[in-house]
C-alpha cells in the first residue's frame, strides 16, 4: 500500500500561489518567431544596460558576449579568480583540469550554446543584473555580484537576432534560479509560462491565482530538467511502446522529438485516431521537418486526438491538446508537431518549446518537484501585462 506521502504527490492539487515576503521577480519573455526561440529581457550593469537572452531551460548558467562591438563594458564587472569561493560554486561548470586560466589567473568555465551546439571556454565573471520587481511594477530590482561566464562573440552563432547570450535555469549552482535563492532571499524555484507571443518567467506569481496543479518527480541530480513518461495514450488507448529512458523539457529545441521506434508507433496510432475522429483530417505529403501532416481542408481543432503523457500513476498524466501537438504551416497543410529524432537521441523523448507553451509550470528545485497545468480558456500571456511586455525587442 502507498504511503500517506506517495499518495499525497499523486492527487491532483488546486493550490494558491501567492506574494511571498520578499517581492517577485518577474522575467519577460517573447517568442522570436524566425527561430522559434525564447527570448528573456534583462538589465545588465549599474547603467542598467537591457540585453535579450535566448531562454535555456536546462543551462547550468548564463553567459554573455562580452568580446563584441555590442558589449557595454560595465564599470561594476567584475573578472573572478580561479583560487576563489565564486569559482567553486559554478559546481560542474568548471572546465575539466584545474579550471582556471593559467595566464590570466581568471576562473575558467564551459560555455556552450545549446542551440548551435558551440562550446568553448568563458572567464567567469560578477556584475550587477537588473529585473523587474513585480509583474505588475516597472521598478527594477537589483541583484548584486550575479555571475555569469563572458564569451567570445563566435557563440552567438544560431541565436535570436539580437541576442546578447544566453539565460540559464537549470539545476546548477550558478543558474539563475539558484542565484537568486543564494543573493535575494527567494526559494530555489521558478515559475514558467511560455506563449507563440509573450510569455514571463517568476520567482512566484504576485498576486492570488488558483492553478490546477498536478506535481510529478524532476528525476536525477541532472542540471537538466527531465521526467518519467512510463507510457502514452492517445484518445485514451495505450500504445504498445517501452520507454525505456527519460523525458526531457527543453525550450531550446523547437518541437517535441521522439527515439524512432517510439515515434513510428505514436505517429500511426495518432493517424488512426484521427482518421476515426474526422474524415476531414486526410493525411497530405509530410513538409519537412515534421514527418506527417494533413490537409488543413475542413480541419476542425476540435477532432484533433487527445495525447496523454502517463507519469508516475493514471491519475498524473500531461495531456496534451491540438493547440500544443498541431502545427500550421500554410494556409493548406497542418502537420503533427512531433519529430522523428533517430535512434541516438539521448532521451527517448524531448518535449520542446512547442509543446510548453500555455502550460503552467512551476519548478520547485529544492524539493524536486515539477508541476504542471494545461491552460484551457487562457493562455500564459494573460501572466504577461502589457505593462510589463511593452518594450520591443
Amino acid at each position: 500500500m502507498a504511503s500517506l506521502s506517495s499518495q499525497f504527490l499523486l492527487f491532483l492539487c488546486f493550490i494558491f500561489l501567492v506574494n511571498g515576503s520578499v517581492n517577485s521577480i518577474a522575467i519577460p519573455v517573447v517568442k522570436d518567431a524566425s527561430t522559434l526561440q525564447y527570448v528573456a529581457k534583462i538589465h545588465h550593469g549599474v547603467s542598467r544596460v537591457p540585453i535579450n537572452l535566448v531562454l535555456d531551460l536546462g543551462g547550468a548558467l548564463t553567459w554573455v558576449d562580452c568580446d563584441s562591438s555590442a558589449d557595454v563594458s560595465s564599470s561594476s564587472r567584475r573578472l573572478i579568480p580561479s583560487q576563489s569561493i565564486q569559482c567553486s560554486r559554478s559546481g560542474k561548470s568548471p572546465v575539466p583540469g584545474n579550471g582556471s586560466d593559467t595566464t590570466t589567473n581568471t576562473c575558467a568555465v564551459f560555455t556552450q550554446n545549446g542551440i548551435s551546439g558551440l562550446a568553448t571556454t568563458g572567464d567567469l565573471a560578477e556584475d550587477t543584473i537588473g529585473v523587474r520587481s513585480e509583474l505588475e511594477d516597472r521598478s527594477i530590482t537589483a541583484v548584486e555580484q550575479f555571475l555569469f561566464s563572458c564569451a567570445p562573440t563566435f557563440l552567438l552563432q544560431g541565436l535570436a537576432r539580437g541576442a546578447r547570450g544566453m539565460l540559464g535555469l537549470g539545476r546548477a549552482p550558478i543558474s539563475l534560479p539558484s542565484q537568486l535563492a543564494t543573493g535575494i532571499g527567494h526559494q530555489r524555484k521558478f515559475f514558467m509560462c511560455l506563449s507563440s507571443s509573450n510569455g514571463v518567467v517568476l520567482s512566484h506569481l504576485t498576486s492570488t491565482t488558483k492553478l490546477p496543479l498536478m506535481y510529478t518527480p524532476l528525476i536525477g541530480k541532472f542540471q537538466d530538467y527531465f521526467i518519467n513518461v512510463k507510457s502514452i495514450k492517445i484518445n485514451g488507448n495505450p500504445l504498445s511502446v517501452t520507454i525505456e529512458g527519460l523525458t526531457k523539457l527543453s525550450t531550446i529545441v523547437p518541437y517535441a522529438t521522439m527515439e524512432s521506434s517510439i515515434y513510428a508507433t505514436f505517429a500511426k496510432a495518432f493517424t488512426k485516431a484521427a482518421a476515426a475522429a474526422s474524415r476531414d483530417m486526410s493525411v497530405v505529403a509530410p513538409v519537412a521537418p515534421f514527418g506527417l501532416c494533413f490537409s488543413s481542408k475542413g480541419f476542425n481543432g476540435s477532432a484533433v486526438p487527445v495525447i496523454d503523457f502517463v507519469l508516475q500513476s493514471e491519475m498524473v498524466k500531461w495531456r496534451i491538446y491540438g493547440s500544443n501537438s498541431m502545427v500550421k504551416v500554410n494556409a493548406e497543410v497542418v502537420c503533427l508537431g512531433f519529430l522523428d529524432g533517430g535512434s541516438d537521441l539521448t532521451s527517448s523523448i524531448v518535449l520542446g518549446g512547442f509543446q510548453l507553451e500555455d502550460n503552467a509550470m512551476d519548478f520547485d528545485l529544492g524539493t524536486s518537484m515539477l508541476g504542471f497545468s494545461t491552460l484551457r480558456g487562457t493562455c500564459c500571456s494573460d501572466f504577461s501585462p502589457n505593462s510589463v511586455l511593452d518594450e520591443s525587442l
